[in-house]
């Protein structure tokens, strides 16, 4: 096993470096930099693609017809202006060079500060972690809690009403989008049209610091209901269904029969025996789930109900050109997967360890 971990280990570094890489490159032919960002502002657009979409020919042009700026937007501006820009922004060196140096940066877990918020890369992720890993955390159980007692009940009674009825109102969930589903939400139980039991917006109340201890937990659980509820509605038919399909498998081996043929009360039959090997694959895909809505929360929920989380961090990080933060939540994120693979395989030996990987191949 020690061979397969480190085998599995070795194998991050090159998989994370060319996802670095493929960004990387990408980046460098995506119009609307960091200095265009800031030219717009200085002009008044506030937005560069503002600029690319309306199709402007801000690009400078000399006397002669040739460009003498690479830069959109940045007609009338002083060429020593252009010059300082570059050089505090790290484009004045050749592309190989920044992204060995960031590389090696990043290696430290030196993620650099962020161009344009003046706080660093780290402590904004840590600033904005709380929101994600309540959406994460939670709708992570609750799919759990809930989609595995459902899936084992409809393996049960499979081709009853009770299967019939559940497997239609799990798959017309999972077909509602997420965001649709917040919407709906807010207006019905956020003061939208219809009643207002829960708050709009944000993780806590204006007067937190004033609660005790009873009443900061109530007051959390109270904001968070709607965003996790619309978070978790889509991962409940997954689950539902992996479970149900995984228990029907093992219902019909031969060592179930056995057990019945000997007298075992069902229930001993279902959680003792049947449990354990139908579980294998829905349990041990909890670290890869978490992380999933972990760290793919979804903007426009987080939007919706006014959380500022990773969610809207990558993207205006994304929109702003902050490269800093999108580079260093980008490569801490890829590392975190990659690991939590490896968990993943960690946790099926955990399960059963009747499992071995060394055998493999």
């Amino acid at each position: 096993m020690g061979a397969y971990i480190l085998r599995r280990l070795l194998l991050v570094i090159p998989t994370l470096l060319g996802i670095m890489i493929i960004n990387f490159v990408l980046t460098q032919f995506v119009p609307g930099g960091p200095i265009e960002q800031i030219i717009a502002e200085m002009e008044g657009r506030g937005d560069v693609f503002e600029t690319i979409a309306g199709g402007r020919g801000d690009v400078n042009t000399d006397a002669s017809g040739e460009f003498d700026s690479k830069y959109i937007g940045a007609r009338g501006l002083p060429p020593e202006f252009i010059a300082q820009l570059e050089r505090e922004f790290g484009f004045d060196r050749p592309p190989l060079e920044r992204f060995l140096d960031m590389m090696w940066n990043y290696i430290r877990f030196d993620f650099g500060e962020s161009w344009f918020r003046s706080i660093s890369v780290t402590d904004l992720v840590l600033e904005k972690m709380p929101v994600s890993i309540t959406l994460g955390l939670w709708s992570t159980l609750i799919a759990y809690f809930v989609s595995i007692p459902l899936g084992i009940r409809k393996a049960v009674r499979d081709g009853s009403a009770f299967d019939t009825w559940t497997s239609g109102a799990i798959i017309v969930g999972y077909a509602i989008p997420g965001f649709l589903f917040a919407i709906l939400l807010i207006v019905m139980f956020a003061g939208g049209s219809y009643w207002r039991f829960f708050p709009l917006r944000g993780l806590t109340s204006d007067n937190w610091d004033q609660m005790n201890a009873l009443a900061k937990v109530g007051d959390y659980l109270w904001h968070i209901t709607l965003p996790v509820l619309a978070s978790t509605i889509s991962s409940f038919a997954t689950l539902t269904l992996l479970t149900k399909n995984s228990f029907l498998d093992e219902i019909k081996k031969q060592y179930v029969m056995t057990a019945r043929a000997k007298g075992l009360p069902e229930s001993r039959v279902l959680y003792g025996h049947v449990f354990r090997n139908a579980m294998l694959i829905v349990i041990s895909g909890f670290p890869a789930l978490f992380i999933g809505v972990f760290f793919g929360g979804s903007l426009i929920i987080e939007t919706l109900f006014s959380l500022d989380g990773l969610g809207r961090l990558g993207y205006e990080a994304a929109i702003a050109r902050d490269y800093p933060v999108v580079f260093g939540t980008l490569f801490a994120f890829s590392l975190m997967g990659l690991l939590i693979g490896i968990i993943t395989d960690l946790t099926y030996i955990f399960v059963d360890p009747r499992i071995d990987f060394e055998s493999r191949g």
